[in-house]
């Protein structure tokens, strides 16, 4: 839908005020609530009457201007909200959020107005490259002296105006930015593709509020994978309901490819939903990430129930549980009732590589079988039809104790071969995307396994600027710096990679950035135990939902570039723009990786194969956090502290400019 009013600048002037709101109320369907029209009403007819006392001044200085375009009430589908005015002007697009009766330009105004036009810049088809200019009209405002400050970003600094002196800022605006070039048509920029690309807490609201993840989603490579992705597990899901089958699907992709969205989206499929029950249930073991959505979903309903109805709250907190439930319980508790069949058909077990292994479940739990082992045997106590949805993400396995993708395969070879299993073609041969490790060492014989290249999501949707980022940070952990560089420069056009040795810098840097409610933070990974001298420890615990909820004036929050993350807080989440602090925990020797472990006061060469895996995985996971881009810092180091020799960070910092990254 577009905006609800649109025309020329000359033609909005000529056209009747109770025109323009008679289709304003229209499309806002308000016309039965009578409070609310009205007080709407009156504030859009001393918007239309601001600018059109603005426009006629404008166009006498200005007499090009009658022809620009003007819509009013442009929606913002991601935000459910929506644009007061869009001025389109040649090739430029100046968006003004009115405050009407407002004598001060306040920063929740500020936020909201940034929030619409990055997403115009990011999302918005016909805005692609084109200068966007925020205007915040508080009508009796004081009038401020703006300055036109010229940046890289299409995005510029707010502009702050008041009813009165709309029409001369707006002719600053036009002398200094207008520049030659494609003209925008407003009646084609306002039927453009808006097509956005959700975080994974927007998802999991927009589900839990009952919608599909497809309705915010981008309309691009990456979501049509995630939508055929979606379609091929429910069809398999049908097949084995159908003909009374036990099956288990792999899902694999890319990091940031969207495998937990379409776990969520396969989880709550109106297809395996009743009125009370449901067939299906998304099952996670990532703590932080558990802790993180249900912190979200409930800050979300909340607002919408009564401070003391304590029953609503429980009745919306044990909805908001079962949601999204911890795997290690949902185990823990069949394990003990082991005649127990399982009240869902339908599991979707999230990091699937990240199941525990059998030492480790004993160790843990005194449960002497793997998590594989575990799954498939619960789901097999069902007489009929069962399905488990794997969510796999390649090299993600940051921990002791975790299975990976080799001990699914043995298991299902050697004790549930009775199960069908779906795999993508990624699974049997093994790239990037899987951690180059294949489900079974060999095709099984005795087991029935159907390739599907749908299962695969091969574009990131986190880093939609940057669908190649996760193939260009295995090429540097895997010592191919001549592919890195080519890719880097070939590929990342759109995403930001800087480096810099100071940690100020970096902060100032994420700072100039990151803007409107869009999110920045600091990560780390846990063993870089030398980033102390610098402020940052990692041994801190993180409280992660106040981390990644909390807001700009909250020290708790990322924003305050205080507390890094470690890779055990943020994987599976995401940041907007991301600063990773990179210690010589993973460093540089003769032209490998030199894995470190630092034990009481100094560091230990780390041997073990496994050990090593899980240092450059920490990496992996640090490095493909944002969804915008990134500032690595690389401290200097100190040369009177044998701990943080300078040649430890000077040949990483080198290591990654040969990989194409700049230094700021």
């Amino acid at each position: 839908m577009g905006a609800f009013y649109s025309n020329t600048i000359a033609s909005f002037i000529d056209d009747d005020n109770d025109l323009i709101i008679g289709s304003l109320t229209k499309q806002a369907g308000i016309a039965g609530f009578h409070q609310q029209l009205h007080t709407q009403t009156l504030s859009w007819d001393e918007e239309i009457d601001i600018l059109k006392s603005s426009f006629r001044r404008l166009i006498n200085q200005a007499p090009k201007s009658a022809d620009f375009g003007i819509l009013l009430e442009y929606p913002i589908a991601r935000r459910e909200k929506r644009i007061d005015v869009v001025i389109i002007a040649d090739n430029l697009i100046i968006v003004i959020e009115f405050k009407v009766g407002r004598f001060d330009y306040l920063n929740v105004d500020k936020e909201q107005l940034l929030d619409y036009c990055l997403d115009l810049r990011d999302f918005h088809f016909e805005s692609r490259g084109k200068i966007i200019i925020p205007v915040l009209l508080a009508s009796n405002g004081d009038v401020v002296s703006n300055k036109f400050i010229k940046s890289e970003d299409l995005v510029k600094d707010i502009i702050f105006v008041n009813g009165d002196n709309l029409a001369e800022i707006l002719l600053d605006i036009i002398e200094d930015y207008i520049v030659e070039g494609n003209h925008l048509n407003y009646r084609q920029w306002d039927l453009s593709d808006y097509s956005p690309t959700p975080t994974i807490i927007e998802a999991a609201q927009t589900l839990y509020a009952g919608k599909s993840v497809i309705e915010i989603s981008r309309s691009h490579a990456g979501t049509k994978n995630l939508t055929k992705t979606s379609d091929a597990v429910v069809n398999a899901i049908k097949s084995a309901k159908d003909s009374n089958q036990k099956i288990i699907c792999f899902i694999t992709g890319v990091p940031g490819a969207g495998k937990t969205l379409a776990g969520l989206n396969i989880a709550h499929d109106e297809e395996f939903q009743g009125h009370e029950t449901s067939l299906a249930t998304f099952l996670s073991g990532n703590g932080p990430l558990i802790k993180v959505l249900r912190e979200a979903l409930s800050r979300d309903a909340f607002k919408k129930i009564k401070r003391d109805d304590k029953n609503a709250k429980k009745k919306e907190t044990d909805r908001i549980i079962s949601f999204i439930e911890n795997v290690h319980r949902f185990l823990d508790h069949y394990f003990l009732e082991k005649d127990r069949i399982p009240n869902n058909k339908i599991v979707i077990f999230d990091e699937a590589q990240r199941a525990w292994n059998k030492e480790h479940s004993m160790r843990k739990f005194q449960r002497p079988y793997s998590e594989p082992e575990m799954m498939l045997e619960i789901m097999s106590r069902h007489e009929d039809w069962s399905v488990i949805v794997a969510l796999v993400g390649g090299g993600q396995e940051i921990n002791t104790g975790e299975a990976g993708l080799p001990e699914w395969g043995r298991i299902i070879q050697e004790k549930f071969n009775d199960w069908k299993v779906y795999i993508s073609p990624q699974l049997k041969i093994g790239n990037h995307s899987t951690g180059n490790l294949t489900l079974f060492e060999q095709s099984p014989d005795n087991v029935e396994v159907i390739e599907n290249n749908d299962l695969h999501l091969g574009v990131s949707i986190r880093s939609y600027k940057a669908e190649e980022l996760s193939n260009w940070v295995n090429l540097v952990l895997t010592n191919q710096s001549t592919e890195a560089f080519a890719v880097y420069n070939e590929k990342l056009s759109n995403y930001k990679i800087v480096l810099t040795r100071d940690l100020d810098k970096a902060r100032k840097w994420l700072k100039s950035k990151c803007k409107g409610s869009r999110r920045m933070g600091l990560v780390a990974s846990s063993g870089a135990r030398r980033l102390r001298p610098y402020g940052l420890e990692v041994k801190l615990d993180l409280e992660e939902a106040e981390w990644f909820l909390n807001g700009r004036d909250d020290i708790r929050s990322s924003y305050y570039l205080e507390i890094p993350a470690t890779e055990f807080g943020i994987q599976g989440l995401e940041l907007d723009w991301v600063g990773v602090c990179w210690d010589a925990d993973l460093r540089r020797n003769d032209g490998e990786w030199d894995f470190n472990s630092f034990k009481g006061s100094k560091w230990q060469k780390v041997g073990n194969p496994e050990m090593k895996k899980f240092v450059i995985n920490k990496y992996r996971v640090l490095l493909t956090r944002a969804r915008e881009g990134m500032v690595i810092f690389v401290p200097p180091g100190d040369k009177d502290d044998i701990t943080r020799n300078p040649e430890y960070y000077n040949r990483i910092a080198d290591y990654l400019k040969v990989c194409g990254v700049p230094e700021i």
